[in-house]
């Protein structure tokens, strides 16, 4: 009997536009594949809709808020229907970079050095130049800022800042971009990101052009294993199952084997054309139908 597979896209975060190519991607793929596919695109009512549906599996290819912070998750689990990506409480703490720092922290993992404060205590000033600020649960980079100096805090200001009072301070971190893909338990590959602007921003990561990918990535063939085992001890510390994203900066600004520092993992990572996670996928003979028909066979509730 062929299985028939909700694809949940779109949604209601920042990261809508994102979701709905992921989305696609997957549907189409999947569709490929021979499973029966539905393409769900996201509201309040997703528990009906779904109800009505009637999946065998769902594959979550939503980005950011509701969608990756547990919520949907816990729809799922209360109706029974097994999803693919981490579960309620992996996702909730991937979402709140705090909390997941903390937990990086304590399980020995190198992390920028940061602290939650007001929004309005930031814009005081008396920061040493360079430093990042974030939102405290939003996905794709979206509202991060790196702070150079001679910049103002102007995107910390009540019409630009619609993330909440509070924000995440981190210490910045010279170096290069790193990012992880782990599948399963395995760390399946390292790739380079060299982005245009300062650093791999919204726009760097979804506009064509805007950033160089290299995978493998040049570095230190110690460096390289040491970053394969970070992200995937960092999934195994959250709970993360299916697949993950693991971000991390690079400092060999005094020569290699330099240092890295995690800055958060993905439990939700992109499906479009220009995302990391597929390319790392593909590098070592993975296809994408082989990678999204591998997270709908290991799709599960939690409890």
């Amino acid at each position: 009997m062929t299985k028939h597979v909700a694809v949940l896209l779109g949604g209601l975060s920042t990261e809508r536009e994102v979701s709905l190519v992921s989305g696609a991607a997957v549907a189409k793929t999947l569709a490929e594949e021979g499973f029966r596919v539905t393409p769900v695109d996201v509201g309040r009512d997703l528990a009906g809709v779904l109800s009505a549906v009637r999946p065998d599996v769902v594959f979550n290819a939503l980005h950011g808020r509701f969608g990756e912070d547990g919520c949907v998750q816990g729809i799922l689990e209360i109706l029974g229907i097994p999803y693919t990506h981490s579960g309620v409480l992996a996702s909730a703490l991937a979402m709140h970079k705090p909390t997941a720092k903390r937990l990086f922290t304590d399980a020995g993992l190198p992390c920028a050095e940061g602290r939650v404060m007001p929004r309005e205590a930031v814009l005081s000033g008396g920061f040493t130049s360079p430093f990042v600020i974030k939102p405290l649960n939003e996905g794709s980079s979206v509202g991060v800022r790196i702070i150079f100096d001679g910049d103002n805090l102007a995107p910390l200001d009540g019409a630009n800042w619609p993330f909440g009072p509070e924000v995440l301070v981190e210490r910045y971190i010279p170096g290069r971009e790193i990012q992880v893909a782990v599948m399963g338990d395995r760390a399946l590959g390292a790739i380079e990101i060299r982005p245009q602007g300062r650093f791999y921003d919204y726009e760097a990561k979804y506009t064509a052009g805007r950033a160089v990918h290299l995978m493998p990535a040049p570095i230190h063939p110690d460096a390289y294993e040491r970053a394969l085992e970070i992200a995937r001890i960092a999934h195994q510390t959250l709970g993360c199952r299916g697949v993950s994203r693991a971000d991390l900066r690079y400092d060999d600004t005094s020569g290699e084997p330099g240092d890295f520092y995690l800055l958060e993992i993905n439990t939700q990572p992109g499906m479009t054309p220009l995302s990391l996670v597929p390319e790392i996928a593909a590098d070592v003979g993975i296809s994408f139908g082989a990678l999204v028909r591998w997270l709908v066979e290991s799709a599960r509730c939690d409890n």
